[in-house]
């Protein structure tokens, strides 16, 4: 491993003070989120990755088979 160089170990340290300061309020920032969230979010715990309507299954490769032409997703095929 590279040794610092004391301009380097500097800035370091310069970082991880500001970290340290700026920690307290970045907790405060996140609970604050985390209760509006459970507050204006839906019932659910449960997110979909995407809508029902868009969803699909996976087909497993035959060996030697040409690859198809993929649609972009919400698009039909032709």
């Amino acid at each position: 491993m590279a040794q610092l160089t004391p301009q380097q170990l500097q800035r370091r340290d310069r970082f991880e003070a500001l970290i340290a300061l700026m920690a307290p309020f970045l907790d405060a920032v996140l609970a604050v989120g985390d209760r509006v969230s459970r507050v204006v979010g839906p019932e659910s715990e449960h997110y979909p990755i995407r809508p029902p309507g868009e969803t699909f299954e996976l087909v497993p490769a035959r060996r030697g088979a040409q690859p198809e032409e993929r649609s972009e997703p919400g698009e039909r095929p032709a």
